[in-house]
């Protein structure tokens, strides 16, 4: 079992790493792909919301793992039903990307579209 300070330091570890992982994607995806702006928000949300999402392993465990490796090893191992517990927050937090990539479509990316069409 891990201690206090190693399960915070695995934690800070996968957090740093995830959001690396984030910021790469964003890069790479607004440099290399021709729809810009509200489907790299759209892709990036979606890989934050899988990525960082937490759930409880177990109902026995106090300690958080990312919901996303809870549900793949739960499902495997002790079929679908067993990783209820941590498909809910994913889809909750998938909805959640949604929406806010819906938002900022609205909002944000649409002045800038307006802008560069309104430009010859």
């Amino acid at each position: 079992m891990l201690s206090d300070s190693s399960y915070l330091t695995a934690m800070y570890t996968y957090l740093g790493a995830a959001s690396a992982f984030l910021v790469y994607l964003a890069l790479i995806l607004r440099r290399n792909w021709k729809w810009r702006g509200a489907w790299v928000a759209l892709m990036v949300l979606i890989a934050a919301a899988l990525l960082l999402t937490p759930a409880y392993p177990d109902a026995n465990i106090a300690t958080l793992a990312p919901a996303l490796v809870v549900a793949i090893f739960e499902g495997l191992i002790n079929g679908p039903e067993a990783a209820q517990h941590a498909i809910r927050p994913l889809a909750y937090m998938l909805g959640l990307a949604l929406l806010l990539s819906g938002v900022l479509r609205l909002t944000v990316f649409r002045s800038r579209e307006q802008k560069s069409q309104a430009t010859p």
